[in-house]
Parts: C-alpha cells; structure tokens; sequence
C-alpha cells in the first residue's frame, strides 16, 4: 500500500519538516554529482557501518570514535538511489507535518533525531558484524509514522493498492501503518531466520524500521506538546 496524502489537519508551517525535505535532496544531489567514482566514497565514510561501531565497543584496536558514532548521524541524510530518497521524503511530507504540528519546532528536530539513532541502535543489534554501508532517512521517518499511528489513528490516508489491479481507496492511519509495520517486521525476522550469519549483500534494513518505529510510538507521549495552536488550517 502506497500512502498519497491524509486528512489530519494542521495548525502551523512545519519549517522544520521542509528543512529535513530539503536538507536530503540537496545531499543526495551532492552525492550523486560527485560522480560514480566519489559516490561511493562518500556512502563508505558517512553511511553507518555497525562492525565499525560493534569494534569500537569491543575496543578493537583501530576502531576510532568519530568513524563508529558520526557515521550514524550522518547516514540519516544519504540516500542509495533516486527511488529510495522520493519513497522516503513522500512518506516524511505526507505524516511529518502533523508531528511537527503536535510537538513544535524544536522538539519535532530533537524526535526526529532521537527516532534516527534508535533506528541505527537495532540495525547495529541486529548485524554487529556487518560491514555494508548502511544509508537513508528511513528509520527516522519510521519513527515519525509510529508517532503518527499513536497521535491520529482515525486520519484518513487516500491509499494506492495495487492488487490485480491498481485501485485508490481511503484508510484509516492504522491500518496503513499497521499493515507498513507488521511487514517490516515479518521481513526482518524472516531475514534474521533464513541465515544465521550476517548478511554482506546489502538490501532493505528492516530492522531499522522496526526499531525507529518503536521508538516513535514509545516516545511521543513522552515530549511535551506544542503551547499553543492558532484556529486556522494549512494543507
């Protein structure tokens, strides 16, 4: 199921989701200008790799801090292809501005973030020995959907479902973010069953999802909400 837009209501600009929309296309430019031999240097230096950071907690010799802690803040704004940053930022324009509506400004940046690491925290978990570049926004933008599930579970989301054949229907949010969640998980379990080493190959980090997820519905009740909402709407 592809998400196209929602019915929730906003109060306010959401600055700071246009800032993170912006923020990863732009980057994502640089990267891809640089050419085919710098791009993948770039993903190599600033996309996380958990056995960097796995061999530093270990105190591996060799293993500095800066290259097994800033790559993971880092690699939130990189991003693999074309098709992977527009699925990312359609779904962050689409769920992010009622979070940031919720919470204001500031504390929707500090979520944000915090949804990212958590993201990277399972994703490291999960591969320790890993040394595939891991890239993308979407643990974060997880974490703002699992936000999202908790705060407007009744918002309607016009949906596309291709099945047989390709139809558009209204949803309620948890379904669609249900329905989104219980995949990422079953594919990450199915991942984690069907080799019991860690994978080298690259792919979809399902982990990451579940665990910005997680942390999204975990913590959001936990930040305090936006002072004050002005009676009027933006869409």
């Amino acid at each position: 199921m592809i998400p196209i837009r929602d019915d929730a209501p906003r109060y306010t600009t959401p600055y700071i989701n246009y800032f993170l929309l912006a923020l990863n296309c732009v980057v994502f430019l640089f990267t891809w200008l640089s050419g085919p031999r710098e791009a993948p240097q770039i993903v190599n230096i600033y996309g996380m790799i958990p056995a960097q950071t796995t061999g530093f907690l270990h105190g591996i010799h060799g293993a500095p801090a800066i290259t097994a802690f800033v790559p993971i803040l880092t690699s939130m704004f990189l991003h693999a292809s074309w098709m992977h940053l527009i699925f990312n930022m359609w779904a962050l324009y689409i769920f992010g501005d009622n979070i940031e509506d919720y919470l204001g400004h500031f504390r929707y940046l500090l979520f944000y973030l915090i949804c990212g690491l958590a993201a990277a925290a399972l994703h490291i978990l999960m591969n320790p020995n890993s040394t595939v570049p891991s890239v993308g926004a979407s643990g974060a933008i997880a974490g703002v959907m699992g936000a999202y599930f908790i705060l407007y579970p009744s918002a309607r989301v016009l949906t596309l479902v291709p099945f047989f054949f390709i139809f558009f229907i209204h949803l309620p949010a948890w379904v669609v973010l249900g329905f989104w969640f219980l995949g990422q998980f079953l594919s990450g379990a199915a991942t984690a069953i069907a080799t019991s080493s860690q994978t080298q190959s690259g792919g979809i980090a399902f982990w990451a999802h579940v665990g910005g997820f997680v942390a999204g519905v975990a913590i959001i009740k936990l930040f305090p909400t936006r002072p004050r909402r002005y009676r009027y709407f933006y869409r």
